[in-house]
């Protein structure tokens, strides 16, 4: 059974990429994807294929009110598919539903401080990403972080470097990988990297992630995915270790396409 769904899914897909590629996603995918641009005639071909699966295999829900729409969909999926281009096929697969909002949304929130004590209250957020659960956007900010690619933030590259950690059940902050020693190799990166921008904020230097990676080594990976693929030629200068390290793992060189 497994192997006939199997079949008739891979040709819907190909049906489907066989369509002439609508002309409306074209301007959009250039004026909400920043990056788009800069790939290769070869790389641009495979992320409208990417996309329009994307699309048509998630079950999308506008919330608070929000229509949902072709730019909200092709945008998002567009961001989503870029950190998939060059990784096997499929990583996505288990994110079912993205649910969008228009903007900031207020969810309730309980926290440990390190002091030991217990706060809770509503908490503005921009995106969550759920182990076998949905992807939660805000489209206001999904909008920005896609026609602005220098600022280093991106929240649809956030939460689906989130998911792209869950592959594997846990959330620790490295998605799976071939063997030990390339476990070894990102442990001992991202350890020295989390050090140093721990440092650096104890000493109030300014820093090229965003302090958020801080919070832990989950965030850490979906922050840097931002800096890496938002600001990468600064990236491959002051942190080229963590560079080479998400460079091996997403298998692109963002900075080598890259203006910035």
């Amino acid at each position: 059974m497994l192997l006939i769904g199997s079949w008739w899914r891979n040709r819907r897909r190909r049906k489907l990429c066989a369509e002439p590629f609508p002309d409306v996603w074209e301007e959009l995918l250039h004026r909400n994807a920043a990056f788009f641009s800069k790939l290769t005639p070869q790389q641009q071909a495979k992320l409208r294929d990417d996309l329009r699966v994307f699309i048509a295999e998630k079950d999308w829900e506008g919330c608070n009110g929000l229509k949902m729409s072709d730019e909200i969909q092709v945008t998002i999926a567009a961001n989503a598919c870029l950190l998939a281009l060059e990784l096997p096929e499929g990583m996505f697969d288990r994110v079912r539903t993205i649910l969008v909002y228009p903007g900031d949304y207020v969810v309730p929130d309980r926290s440990v401080g390190p002091d030991g004590v217990v706060r809770e209250g509503p908490s503005a957020r921009h995106g969550e990403a759920w182990l076998r659960g949905p992807v939660i956007l805000s489209w206001s900010n999904a909008l920005e972080g896609g026609q602005n690619s220098r600022d280093g933030r991106n929240v649809v590259f956030h939460e689906f470097a989130h998911q792209l950690d869950m592959l594997d059940g846990v959330v620790d902050g490295m998605p799976p990988l071939a063997g030990k020693a390339q476990q070894q190799r990102w442990q001992q990166i991202t350890r020295q990297a989390q050090a140093e921008l721990h440092h650096d904020l104890r000493h109030g230097r300014p820093t090229l992630l965003d302090p958020y990676a801080a919070t832990n080594a989950q965030e850490f990976f979906a922050v840097a995915t931002e800096c890496f693929f938002e600001r990468s030629k600064a990236m491959r200068k002051r942190q080229p270790e963590l560079y080479g390290l998400l460079s091996d793992y997403y298998r692109q060189d963002p900075a080598g396409r890259s203006g910035k």
